[in-house]
């Protein structure tokens, strides 16, 4: 006699009998009737007597069948506490809140915020992933990228486009000079950020009322702004760079900004990104909202120093 599947049998007869009837067994297992009805009768045949008298309006238990209920229905219990116990496991309450981000963008912009969140939010551990591959596979609860999927099961929250600029370093500038109009761009190598647009990129710059179209040919054109900056550090070309990637360089000198008057478009726009399945997990509206409103200061260009205020007593020179 094979009694391998006895305990499974006996779970399902203990909810056939608590929910009088097979059709609300199997809805509340998640399985066919048709399983519900083949494990009470398999579990008849291995025990050799009937447990259920079975009528086209109701079912009862048999002599036999009140005798094993107790024990059918304590298996039943168990069986329940222990998928119980696994949901809560695979919960994502019970676990850190996978984060994944962009290398470039998570070195730079997620890091430092790493620390600060969890001061205000020690209750939710974090997983951090500064990993494409992840990001590409959708292993996380949040990510942070840009060009997000058209995936109706992820909602998108902007975080904001960061502002670019034209820079190059000291060297380079020497050797080639220092572009005085837009149009002064098609005689140097520039290095920009979408490759989708070659052969020809059309750079577009403003200058309050002014506006400028430069079709260019890139030296360089990749959709990693990381590589774009090395390779603008290295004095290969101009770079069209988000700007908080530039503010070192430009701090130490290592980089000038070129046409520094002319505004171009922002780099493309950060999102952060969670399943909709976790809009109602307030760990994941905590993180969300924690970067939105510290991640948008960061993308701002830091503003222009003040000049100090003349001493009320000076006098200027005529």
């Amino acid at each position: 006699m094979n009694l391998i599947w006895t305990p499974a049998q006996l779970a399902m007869l203990a909810k056939v009998v608590d929910l009088n009837g097979f059709s609300a067994a199997a809805r509340a297992l998640a399985v066919p009737k048709a399983a519900v009805s083949r494990a009470v009768a398999d579990l008849e045949k291995t025990l050799g007597v009937r447990v259920l008298e079975r009528t086209t309006r109701r079912i009862s238990l048999t002599s036999a069948g009140r005798l094993l209920y107790p024990h059918a229905r304590r298996v039943g219990e168990e069986t329940d506490a222990a998928r119980s116990a696994i949901a809560k496991l695979q919960s994502p309450e019970a676990r850190p809140l996978r984060v994944v981000a962009d290398p470039t963008y998570g070195r730079v912009l997620l890091s430092p915020l790493v620390p600060r969140f969890l001061e205000a939010f020690a209750h939710v551990p974090l997983e951090v992933a500064l990993d494409a591959q992840q990001l590409a596979a959708g292993a996380w609860d949040v990510a942070i990228r840009t060009r997000p999927p058209a995936d109706g099961s992820v909602t998108q929250r902007l975080l904001g486009a960061p502002p670019a600029l034209l820079c190059a370093t000291p060297a380079y500038l020497q050797q080639r000079g220092m572009p005085a109009r837009p149009d002064d761009l098609r005689s140097h190598d520039l290095l920009t950020p979408d490759a989708a647009e070659l052969p020809e990129f059309r750079l577009l710059l403003e200058r309050g009322a002014q506006r400028a179209e430069v079709p260019l040919t890139p030296k360089l054109a990749v959709d990693d702004p990381a590589v774009l900056h090395a390779a603008t550090a290295a004095g290969l070309g101009i770079g069209l760079l988000p700007e908080f990637l530039c503010r070192q360089g430009l701090a130490t000198g290592r980089l000038k900004p070129v046409l520094s008057e002319w505004a171009v478009p922002a780099a493309a726009a950060l999102y952060a990104l969670y399943p909709t399945a976790l809009e109602s997990d307030p760990r994941a509206q905590q993180f969300v909202d924690f970067l939105a409103a510290n991640i948008v200061p960061a993308l701002a260009p830091p503003a222009p120093a003040r000049a100090p205020a003349a001493h009320p007593g000076a006098v200027g020179h005529r």
